[in-house]
């Protein structure tokens, strides 16, 4: 597999007990995501799939094997390497879009850039950066306003903007569409699913939604803590892809 961003080998993260039993959050997880890939991660609640994505993006460290991120080994980095991986290469989107309500949008979008101090100099280059990417998600216009003044879907494009001001590499969403309804739902994917095509992040989505799986090239299917499926899409559209999903979900009783 070429541009192998993150080589996943065997994975573990073990919390305290339970019952004299130690608790495996995830279970020799093996994978690789490739520069591009747009994969989504299904499971029931407890599978471990939010476990899973904060090992990947060095939130939370495995607590036996490795993970091998451009070529090095996350637990031979140092704080300050992982804090700066974070910083310029990871964008987060989250379900209740962690927004400051104190803030207007603009400074809300404008955060990350407080923490990157290249792409974060002049006052200028961040009002530019901060107005193209608005207006690519069309909230240029509410700018000025505070979160509590904006729809659900302006707030969560605004957390798109945020994720996306610094020109990270990868985008990692935790069930994004959670607050949203079928209208704003499909519009997110669809700009999640244009940055892949067009700007070749690598988009990685945590769902229970076979609508929004049905977005990506590859699913993953976590069941205590494991992999225990994995569904690529191929050559099928996506109304063709949601149906394999639609249907292997079915035989797991979602």
């Amino acid at each position: 597999m070429e541009n192998v961003i993150f080589d996943i080998n065997h994975i573990y993260k073990i919390y305290g007990e339970m019952n004299d039993e130690p608790i495996i959050a995830v279970n020799d997880v093996s994978l690789k995501i490739s520069k591009g890939d747009f994969l989504s991660i299904m499971g029931r609640s407890g599978s471990g799939k939010s476990t899973l994505i904060n090992c990947i993006s060095t939130i939370d460290r495995p607590s036996k094997g490795n993970i091998i991120i451009n070529g090095k080994n996350v637990l031979d980095m140092h704080d300050d390497e992982i804090s700066e991986f974070r910083r310029d290469k990871l964008g987060f989107i989250f379900q209740n879009y962690n927004l400051l309500e104190s803030l207007t949008i603009f400074e809300n979008i404008c955060l990350p850039l407080s923490f990157n101090y290249e792409k974060g100099t002049g006052k200028d280059i961040k009002k530019n950066m901060i107005e193209n990417i608005a207006e690519e998600l069309y909230i240029r216009n509410i700018l000025n306003k505070y979160p509590s003044e904006c729809s659900g879907g302006q707030r969560q494009r605004t957390a798109i903007a945020r994720a996306l001001v610094s020109n990270p590499s990868i985008l990692i969403a935790d069930e994004p569409t959670g607050n949203l309804d079928s209208k704003n739902s499909k519009e997110l994917m669809n700009v999640l699913q244009r940055l892949n095509k067009e700007n070749g992040i690598t988009v990685i989505v945590v769902t229970h939604d076979p609508l929004i799986a049905s977005y990506s090239s590859r699913m993953l299917y976590i069941e205590d803590g494991k992999i225990k499926n994995t569904i690529n899409r191929n050559e099928k559209n996506q109304k063709e892809f949601y149906n394999t999903i639609m249907k292997f979900n079915e035989q797991q009783e979602i």
